[in-house]
């Protein structure tokens, strides 16, 4: 069972391939959230179409690049690489599949994925800005919440100063006393 953390960190990454695929005009690019009871395998798939094996080549390619120089992840295999009708990246919490458009249509991996949830970039991105912002906005609640104890143990001790400030205003000013300065019984010397 994966953390919070590895999940989201999972999507992060799923959402950068995500780009990577859009970057080289892969169509149709769909991500399927599959069910952790159903799919013990990985967490997400992505699935995109290429118009010809050189492009599918040239998606596989930017998506390992793009992985490895921003987050240095590696895909554990690499399938189908020279044939390039369906090229398999497999990063263990999420697998892309890169496929000649023809060879989707025949093997049709989101029909076998019934209970996986499809979504698009767009909507995948979306759910990952939600979810980033209410981690955010949580993290902000306990860091105020931890404010709060330090405010509240301030508040008495600036009663009791302020209390201390009022009775020194209504005392009555006290005379100040002359000191008569002591002679040490020399005579200033004088020089001319």
């Amino acid at each position: 069972m994966t953390t919070p953390q590895a999940h989201e960190q999972t999507r992060i990454l799923v959402q950068a391939a995500a780009g990577a695929c859009e970057d080289k005009k892969g169509e149709d690019t769909r991500i399927l959230e599959l069910d952790p009871i159903d799919s013990g395998l990985a967490d997400f798939f992505l699935i995109t179409s290429a118009l010809n094996d050189r492009q599918a080549q040239a998606i596989a390619d930017e998506i390992e690049y793009k992985l490895k120089h921003e987050f240095g992840v590696y895909p554990t295999s690499v399938e189908g690489r020279r044939k390039g009708d369906w090229i398999l990246l497999d990063y263990v919490d999420f697998v892309v599949h890169v496929f000649l458009a023809e060879r989707r249509a025949f093997y049709n991996i989101e029909r076998l994925r019934k209970s996986a949830r499809p979504l698009t970039p767009v909507e995948f991105d979306e759910e990952l800005k939600a979810a980033l912002a209410a981690k955010t906005r949580a993290a902000r609640g306990k860091a105020a919440a931890k404010d709060k104890p330090v405010r509240a143990k301030s508040a008495p001790a600036a009663k009791k100063a302020a209390k201390r400030a009022t009775a020194v205003a209504k005392a009555p000013a006290a005379k100040k006393k002359a000191v008569p300065r002591k002679t040490t019984g020399k005579k200033p010397s004088t020089k001319k």
